[in-house]
């Protein structure tokens, strides 16, 4: 053993050496990489090094030196293929560099002493995620990711190939000083001054994955904090290092009673019994040989019956610290191999060791950087690299992906799976390409094997399923099709003619000659046209309410919304940089001073925008003589009953004119008319539109003769087409609210009465008297909302004069609760839209942002929306474009797309009231506090899924079908990610019911319209659930799942269940049981 410690091997200034932070040697072992408080990165030739001592070695020393930090640098790392170096500082700021292969261009840099480069070290990325110093660096052993640890108390976890923030790690609770990985490439350690060194369990993200796919990635394993309870906190690093043959750990400044030492901590017990005791001081840094050893020479050593050797294999371990020391252990022996003290004049900060393991690079706070080289056998006999690998084979390194195969059922369902994917991708960029769909060869167990796909119906017209190919010896084949060889030729015949006349079609040109029209290369590539098709059109649609498998950036609610800016409508419109107008007989600028002053005082100016400019306003005189009439002619009469509600509504003040159309004009819809229900209280006055159909109420505009108010004129209503009279009626009492639709009309008046008419006029029922003014009056097909001024609701079945519920109360959505224990009245949220769903389902929207149902079954309120999913979930105003092209396989007829689009249309009220009225500032800032305290690092993934399941919930009360689909198949993706394996399993029980009692048959059910609400809930007894077949849906689960190995031991039964993988096992009781 000797030491090499050459004079130039240094980061040298004016005055003095600087520290010298951290070392790192590359893979191939012919270049060291040093980092000081200079703020350069340095990389040496370790040839010159070890020939340091030869007076005729002319090659180069230094190699290139990096300057892109701040300040300085704590850490630097090779990349284990040797492509990438990375370096971290105290600028926050992790650089990654890449070598140029050419050469370099330019000489020494003008003005410092610095060499001139041998190679050239470009910086690659800047990584900017932490709030503080980044104290370490490491790779993991495939170099698929690149973790870096700080002061700030984070883990930032990046990319290895894209070197994008894959997840941020809060798990510690002070500052992170060391990092290593686990060489089978399953775990990586953290060490932290909160006294614990805390293990994390990965698997090697791919090269497309992003920070969405890991969210159940990086998930904690063990805390240990058994020989750091006294630890000293004084120590710069806490670099720790893992052996090469897996099985230990050696923790840095661990504590053995009053002496430090370093903990050894075994695998898989994760213990820490074992100590080495030596320091005088804390010990900073541990280095592993990445060499295992053996005492025996390779030749000598007895081999078993499989040609392995029988040897005990032994590792090498480097500790050094506070005290200077530098000390080497082997398992082999309970004392140290080499004890050297006083290496330098201040605490050693970081080892290296070289690929072969026989050289060790130290660096020192001094500014020393010491190498010591071992002869051969010193240390021991190096074991080749193959028999390391084997060692780590029982851990499962080189496995790649989530997990292991269960069995042949289970790579058959990932590839299933898969192929949907594949399929659904390649249809939407064919789709945005103008290529027609092709067929999908897919690959299974290196086999080539056709599967015909067909295109979806454009125009309700199926195009012709393509023939699929299959691949024999390379050479693509088609399908035999003996049965129908005419029909299968007969659109690509008829493709050809077209593209044949439209190479050969004529066009004339200015000067009259006559020319072949250019046709575009797509066009004639293919069988179809590129010009935009159906299928475009709606692939575009249903994809545009999300992009890609990653929700959306949660929405920033934290400023309120303001309409218009200062100054209103007139600064809104004109601008605010308006000239002033020149007053005659006024001093120049009188008035700007005038207004600054009245403005500096905290008052607002009012100003008179003319045309000659801006003018103090001017008091005007009071308006004398008679007054237009305004729309409305007075309040309306209140009801006793207002006196003694605790809930009390606005009432709509009582208008001369009640004006509402319905039905088309010119062809095109009139804006804000549904064709199965109107509400006279938004539209009011005169509509200058002439209109198929129209309802109009005029009241009394004069008072009595008699002045007594039973004694007024009556309010006539008026039904007309196209400006055509067809039926008319009196009410005793003026309008309030009208409404109507293809099945009946209804009008509301001041008296609380409510009358029915069929749409030729005949009254359909007497006058509904109820216990107060109606505030809210909504139909959709047979039904009639009516909400009273103390906030009852009423909904009648125009059809059969039946109520299905009792009148129910608004006052549980209004808070009546918290806005009881007041003594006077207090104001509540108001509401801001009330309707109703082709069941008679009530649906109503709050001020306040929260969206509510009421549950005719359960006689209850339920919440479907609310401000916390708003700043709390990641799938608020999102969908998942993946599965807007899922589309249901089954023949399923005659259903009525019940409920459709209530819960995004009341998810969109709460944002448009979030921001409008600014109610989530404190509500956002909460989450923000939480997600930096300990407890809650998977708030955001609980909220998310929470979130999920209240959309489930919600859709299957509502009967929306398509939206319950979508909602199951976007929750079964999220469970996927997260790996819930009991959710999963619970999902699917859900999902398959009492189907896997009954013989298999055709997946297609005949439901007629009528709705069932016998299949709303998880265990009823029917084949169906919210209108879609068991079958289907868990199918549709089945292949989302089926990519996640972790979980294929729960999905494969179901799928042979279902027949996904191929197989159908006979008894589906016991494979699912």
């Amino acid at each position: 053993m000797r030491y090499i410690r050459p004079v130039w091997l240094t980061h040298s200034g004016e005055k003095k050496d600087f520290e010298v932070y951290s070392c790192h040697v590359s893979p191939d072992g012919s270049r060291l990489v040093t980092a000081a408080g200079d703020g350069y990165v340095r990389v040496w030739s370790t040839e010159a090094v070890f020939k340091a001592a030869d007076p005729t070695f002319n090659g180069p020393k230094q190699l290139a030196s990096m300057s892109y930090h701040s300040g300085t640098i704590h850490t630097v790392r090779f990349s284990g293929n040797g492509r990438y170096l990375a370096s971290g500082a105290d600028d926050k700021i992790v650089c990654v560099y890449t070598l140029d292969p050419h050469p370099p261009s330019h000489n020494a840099t003008f003005g410092t002493d610095e060499p001139p480069p041998v190679e050239t070290w470009k910086i690659h990325r800047r990584l900017i995620g932490h709030d503080n110093d980044v104290q370490d660096l490491g790779w993991s052993y495939d170099s698929s990711i690149l973790v870096s640890v700080g002061l700030d108390s984070k883990v930032v976890v990046w990319s290895g190939y894209t070197f994008e923030k894959l997840k941020t790690i809060s798990g510690h609770q002070s500052l992170v000083k060391g990092i290593t990985f686990d060489p089978a490439n399953k775990y990586f350690a953290t060490a932290s001054d909160d006294r614990t060194v805390k293990l994390w369990r990965f698997t090697p993200p791919g090269p497309n994955s992003t920070a969405y796919d890991q969210i159940s990635n990086f998930t904690p394993e063990k805390s240990i904090t058994a020989p750091f309870i006294s630890s000293p906190l004084t120590t710069y690093f806490r670099r720790c290092s893992w052996s090469p043959d897996g099985n230990h750990i050696a923790a840095a400044n661990a504590v053995n009673g009053p002496v430090s030492s370093v903990a050894i901590i075994n695998r898989g017990s994760w213990d820490g019994d074992i100590h080495l005791i030596g320091h005088e001081g804390p010990v900073e840094v541990c280095a592993f040989s990445p060499r295992l050893f053996s005492k025996i020479p390779p030749r000598d050593q007895p081999v078993d019956s499989k040609g392995q050797h029988m040897s005990n294999l032994v590792t090498v371990i480097a500790c050094a610290g506070q005290d200077k020391a530098l000390t080497v252990w082997i398992t082999s022996n309970p004392r140290p191999l080499v004890i050297t003290q006083d290496l330098a004049l201040k605490s050693l900060s970081d080892l290296a060791w070289t690929p072969d393991g026989t050289n060790l690079f130290i660096t020192s706070l001094d500014g020393s950087i010491i190498c010591v080289s071992f002869d051969s056998g010193e240390l021991g006999y190096e074991v080749s690299l193959e028999e390391t690998e084997k060692t780590l084979e029982k851990f499962g390194a080189g496995r790649r992906g989530a997990g292991i195969i269960e069995g042949t059922d289970g790579l058959l369902l990932e590839e299933k799976s898969r192929e949907g994917e594949l399929r659904d991708a390649e249809g939407r960029m064919g789709a945005l390409m103008g290529d027609a769909p092709t067929s999908q060869v897919m690959t299974i167990n290196g086999n080539g094997t056709a599967a015909p796909t067909s295109a979806p119906a454009i125009n309700g017209m199926s195009p012709t399923t393509t023939v699929g190919t299959y691949q024999s010896n390379g050479v693509a084949q088609k399908e035999p099709n003996e049965d129908q060889p005419d029909k299968a030729q007969a659109p690509e015949d008829s493709n050809k003619e077209k593209l044949e006349k439209l190479k050969s079609r004529v066009t004339i040109t200015k000067d009259g000659k006559k020319r072949i029209a250019p046709l575009l290369l797509s066009s004639s590539g293919g069988h179809e046209s590129s010009l935009p098709r159906a299928q475009l059109m709606s692939t575009l649609k249903n994809t545009q309410g999300g992009r890609g498998d990653a929700p959306q950036t949660v929405l920033d609610l934290s400023k309120p919304f303001d309409g218009l800016p200062r100054g209103g409508l007139a600064s809104l419109l004109l601008g605010n940089k308006r000239k002033w107008a020149q007053v005659e007989g006024a001093e120049d600028g009188q008035a700007e001073k005038r207004v600054a002053l009245t403005g500096s005082e905290g008052a607002v100016p009012i100003l008179t925008n003319t045309t000659e400019g801006l003018v103090p306003a001017k008091p005007g005189s009071g308006v004398a003589g008679q007054q237009p009439t305004p729309d409305f002619i007075r309040p309306a009469v209140l009801n006793p009953s207002m006196l003694v509600s605790q809930v009390r509504l606005a009432v709509p003040k009582l208008r001369r004119h009640i004006v509402q159309t319905y039905g088309e004009v010119s062809g095109l819809p009139v804006p804000g008319i549904d064709a199965d229900g109107l509400n006279g209280a938004h539209l009011g006055g005169n509509r200058q539109v002439q209109s198929d159909i129209m309802i109009e109420a005029r009241n009394p505009s004069q008072l009595p003769s008699t002045g007594k108010a039973p004694d007024q004129e009556p309010c006539r209503v008026t039904v007309s087409r196209r400006g055509q009279p067809l039926w008319q009626d009196f009410l005793p009492r003026s309008a309030l609210l009208v409404t109507g639709n293809r099945s009946f009309w209804a009008a509301a008046c001041e008296d609380g009465s409510v009358h029915a008419w069929t749409p030729a006029g005949r009254r359909l029922v007497n006058a509904l008297i109820l216990e107060s003014q109606p505030v809210i009056l909504e139909c959709k097909n047979k039904w009639l909302l009516c909400i009273t001024a103390v906030g009852m609701c009423h909904v009648w079945n125009i059809r059969t004069l039946v109520s299905p519920h009792p009148p129910v109360s608004l006052a549980p959505v209004l808070d009546i609760a918290i806005h009881s224990l007041h003594d006077q009245v207090t104001f509540g949220p108001a509401v801001t839209s009330a309707h109703l769903n082709s069941e008679g389902r009530i649906v109503v929207s709050l001020s306040n942002g929260d969206g509510f149902a009421y549950s005719p079954s359960m006689y209850v309120w339920q919440r479907l929306t609310e401000l916390w999913w708003a700043v709390g979930s990641q799938y608020w105003n999102t969908t998942d474009s993946s599965l807007g092209d899922l589309r249901s396989s089954s023949s399923i007829k005659n259903i009525n797309n019940v409920s459709a689009g209530i819960i995004p249309y009341l998810e969109r009220g709460t944002t448009g009231e979030s921001m409008v009225r600014g109610k989530s500032v404190l509500l956002q800032r909460l989450v923000k506090q939480l997600l930096s305290r300990e407890g809650y690092e998977g708030f955001e993934s609980s909220v998310s899924l929470a979130h999920l399941e209240n959309r489930m919930a919600g859709a299957m009360m509502l009967g929306s079908k398509d939206e319950f689909q979508m909602y199951v198949y976007m929750y079964a993706k999220r469970l996927g990610a997260e790996g819930l394996k009991n959710k999963v399993e619970e999902l699917l029980r859900g999902l398959l019911g009492g189907i896997g009692e009954e013989d298999e048959g055709d997946l297609a059910v005949e439901v007629t319209a009528q709705s069932n609400v016998e299949d709303r809930t998880w265990d009823n007894a029917t084949d169906l659930l919210c209108g879609w077949p068991r079958k289907e849906l868990l199918k549709g689960v089945i292949l989302i799942l089926g990519k996640n190995r972790d979980l294929q031991r729960i999905t494969v039964p179901y799928a042979n269940l279902l027949g996904v993988t191929g197989k159908q096992e006979p008894d589906g009781d016991t494979m699912v049981s």
